[in-house]
């Protein structure tokens, strides 16, 4: 008989929030590996956030799923409490108890990047006896910031600094699991706190979804075009800010290049940025395009700040000539996105934090042109650009042991795997 899952998403389609993408990609393949998954979600209707009902054509049929309320965002906003987790708390709280009376579950997974809803595992599973496993597809506290000038930091940065590093400490230490998509975050938090010494831990990275590629071929009429038609184009879409520059600077350095070397054909390059910011429609600050203008290629990148949702994402990716990631000068970031770019098979320019661990699952794909910025030559990118500006490329073929190993399906059978270490662990009790 498969044992029972609680999972904890705040964000859930329609949403068009990544830090749902584990969660909805693990739903057709959970059952399979033991496990019957129940979703609890906030309301869409209690959300800002841009909707994709595409994304509902992707969850199995007869999931169970709740949704629960939230406060009202223009109300608690007036005394500085925007967060979707705190918003959507005491909701939590009420539904998931009278879930946890009714039902017996094995075990409850926060999988969200909305940490502070993450403080009730602790409740549960002293109320409960559920033991509790926490996603940390970011790092919940973080001290990145801390030597970053103040126009870097996020707003109430302060305030959400002191506020984190108190929940997390009261969340993690009585978790019965860790997942990440860094092994760095799993090693700051084991740092950090002594109880998680033992704690049964796994890298898991966001898997390749197929299924995905198809809803956005059947649908790509819906959504208008962003791209130019009578220009090369090379696209990102994701977010900016001043961390990426360091990996964008070579890019933009190159374009110059072959402006002053190949004017005719490198005039033909149009690279595209594409919801390069969170702040709602129309209120986003550009941040890339100033390092472009900065750089003397203005006129060659193209900014939009607005986010688009995901299968217009995946359509622009599919209409794209060629594709661009650039990663953070954080060395823990990783891309979750690499994997909607592997799978449109198009010619991938990647510059990363020589740390991340997109290089290495780039590499293990056999993508051709990956670097890190430390190191790049503005000439391996020069001759990118190029083959781009002449129409050279041709489809990508990668390593199918990599398509295998990195499949949405590969990366539930990890988490499963550790679903059954954390239901089976036991804290060592403390000798005085």
């Amino acid at each position: 008989m498969n044992k029972k899952i609680l999972i904890i998403s705040p964000y859930f389609p329609p949403s068009n929030a990544a830090d749902m993408q584990r969660v909805r990609m693990s739903l057709p393949y959970f059952k399979q590996f033991g496990w019957d998954a129940t979703v609890v979600t906030v309301d869409e209707k209690y959300l800002e956030m841009l909707k994709d009902k595409l994304l509902l054509h992707s969850i199995p049929a007869g999931m169970e799923i709740y949704k629960v309320k939230a406060f009202d965002k223009k109300i608690t906003s007036k005394f500085g409490l925007g967060s979707l987790a705190l918003r959507s708390m005491w909701h939590y709280r009420r539904k998931v108890n009278e879930l946890l009376k009714l039902d017996r579950y094995d075990l409850i997974y926060f999988s969200t990047t909305e940490f502070p809803v993450c403080i009730l595992g602790r409740y549960w599973k002293k109320k409960f006896n559920v033991p509790y496993v926490i996603d940390f597809q970011d790092p919940w506290h973080s001290d990145y910031y801390e030597n970053k000038p103040k126009e870097q930091r996020p707003k109430k940065y302060w305030f959400s600094y002191r506020l984190n590093k108190y929940l997390e400490a009261a969340a993690i230490r009585q978790t019965a699991g860790l997942i990440s998509v860094s092994q760095a975050y799993i090693d700051d938090l084991k740092m950090r706190y002594f109880e998680l010494k033992k704690v049964p831990d796994s890298v898991i990275t966001f898997g390749a979804f197929k299924p995905d590629m198809e809803i956005a071929k059947k649908n790509g009429r819906h959504f208008p075009r962003i791209l130019g038609r009578d220009t090369i184009n090379i696209v990102y879409v994701g977010r900016g800010g001043m961390d990426m520059h360091m990996a964008v600077a070579p890019l933009f350095k190159a374009l110059k290049l072959g402006l002053q070397n190949d004017t005719a054909n490198f005039r033909k390059l149009k690279l595209y940025f594409i919801g390069t910011s969170y702040a709602p429609q129309g209120q986003g600050i550009e941040t890339i395009s100033p390092l472009a203008k900065q750089e003397g290629v203005g006129s060659q990148v193209v900014e939009y700040t607005d986010r688009i949702s995901y299968y217009h994402t995946l359509c622009t990716l599919q209409q794209a000539d060629a594709l661009f990631m650039p990663g953070s000068d954080d060395p823990n970031y990783t891309a979750s996105k690499i994997y909607p770019y592997l799978l449109v098979n198009k010619p991938i320019l990647a510059i990363f934090n020589r740390a991340s661990s997109a290089i290495k699952i780039l590499q293990e794909y056999g993508a051709p042109h990956v670097y890190d910025y430390e190191s790049v030559a503005i000439d391996a990118v020069y001759q990118f650009l190029s083959k781009a500006a002449l129409n050279q490329f041709t489809p990508e073929h990668y390593d199918q042991r990599a398509i295998a190993k990195y499949s949405a399906e590969q990366m539930t059978q990890k988490q499963c795997l550790l679903f059954e270490k954390a239901i089976n662990f036991k804290k060592p009790v403390k000798h005085v």
